[in-house]
């Protein structure tokens, strides 16, 4: 006798990440790469892997949009004929970039800490993680013309 719909499930489950499976439902099998989607039904790592892309597609809309309103604004003040439009742009463009990048690095940590912490994905985490560090505080001392942990000259009133 075969086993029924919902033992094989529990089977399936059990065995995540062992290649493809088959997932019995009402409207027959289907085949899924290690996960048990069916219908509208998703895993955690389906989601902890939509979250992580979510972040990451909010840091790019954070860059592009960022980066479109600093031109704009660097645009009008130039047509005023203003000074020092060139160091403000600058400075904007790279505080849209640093939240960009944090915004990337966070969705990194969600779906490799969350998802899957083998000892290889945290490694390039770890290195991911410090290549975007070492171009925050690249972008910040080109923003303030000094590192972050310096502290900030105060000129008298």
């Amino acid at each position: 006798m075969a086993p029924s719909g919902r033992a094989m499930e529990g089977n399936v489950s059990k065995h995540l990440g062992a290649g493809p499976t088959v997932r019995r439902s009402a409207r027959g099998a289907s085949w899924t790469a290690g996960r048990t989607v069916s219908g509208s039904e998703m895993t955690f790592n389906d989601v902890i892997e939509k979250t992580g892309m979510a972040i990451d597609a909010a840091g790019v809309v954070v860059i592009v949009t960022g980066a479109a309103i600093a031109f704009v604004i660097a645009a009008v003040r130039r047509s005023r004929r203003e000074s020092d439009v060139y160091r403000r742009f600058r400075q904007q463009l790279g505080q849209t970039i640093l939240l960009g990048l944090e915004l990337l690095v966070a969705g990194d940590i969600v779906r490799t800490v969350a998802a899957s912490p083998s000892l290889t994905s945290v490694a390039i985490l770890a290195a991911i993680v410090l290549i975007r560090t070492f171009l925050s505080f690249s972008l910040e001392v080109e923003i303030s013309g000094r590192w972050p942990w310096q502290k900030r000259e105060i000129t008298a009133p």
